[in-house]
């Protein structure tokens, strides 16, 4: 299972078709809605593109904190903390491969300030199914990947996201009922604290 998919993978622009405006959300809500997640907590299931599933729990503290806790039998670890990603693999006993947070789509909903109407950033905006879908992009560096996010309304929700590689490979992860504005310790997302807590 990629690891490094869900999080972090650069993402090539991929077509959608032609906006359907009805009953969008607007970019100013959505902005609005994501800068006032300060902590999220929420079990979320992993669909990858060869058809497999995991499930776990995901935290979030804004800014630039993000933790999946992958279930059993998987027990894989990604966190981001300190403007580094890292993913730990159980059955290494390598140090966690390691990103830096810029690079990674996922890094355009944990910026301290989401502004989704600034120029370059959505590169598609659309109702599909009483969703509002977004795809956004880092302007200043497009090829650090897009991520698509699924919102839904009354009252604005992100329910997924999906990530697509650079040779078409997808991600979904949907996310379950989200507890907010709970306290989760920065321990949670300490790289170093998790790596030598592994290696005793």
């Amino acid at each position: 299972m990629n690891r490094r998919t869900a999080i972090l993978a650069p993402l090539a622009l991929f077509a959608l078709g032609a906006p359907a405006f009805a009953a969008r959300i607007s970019l100013a809500d959505l902005s609005a809605y994501l800068n006032g997640l300060t902590t999220v907590q929420a079990d979320f299931t992993q669909v990858n593109s060869n058809g497999t599933i995991a499930t776990g729990k995901l935290f979030i503290r804004r800014p630039g904190r993000i933790r999946f806790e992958y279930a059993p039998p998987d027990r894989s670890l990604v966190m981001a903390g300190g403007s580094q990603v890292a993913i730990f693999d159980p059955k290494s006993n390598q140090p966690p491969e390691q990103y830096p947070l810029a690079r990674t789509p996922l890094n355009l909903i944990l910026a301290a300030n989401v502004n989704l109407g600034r120029s370059g950033m959505v590169v598609a905006h659309r109702e599909v199914e009483n969703t509002t879908r977004v795809v956004a992009q880092d302007p200043q560096n497009p090829g650090y990947g897009t991520i698509e996010l699924v919102f839904t309304a009354g009252p604005v929700e992100l329910r997924q996201w999906i990530i697509t590689d650079d040779v078409g490979t997808k991600t979904t992860v949907i996310l379950g009922e989200m507890s907010k504005g709970g306290s989760i310790p920065a321990s949670h997302f300490d790289i170093t604290a998790e790596t030598r807590k592994r290696n005793l």
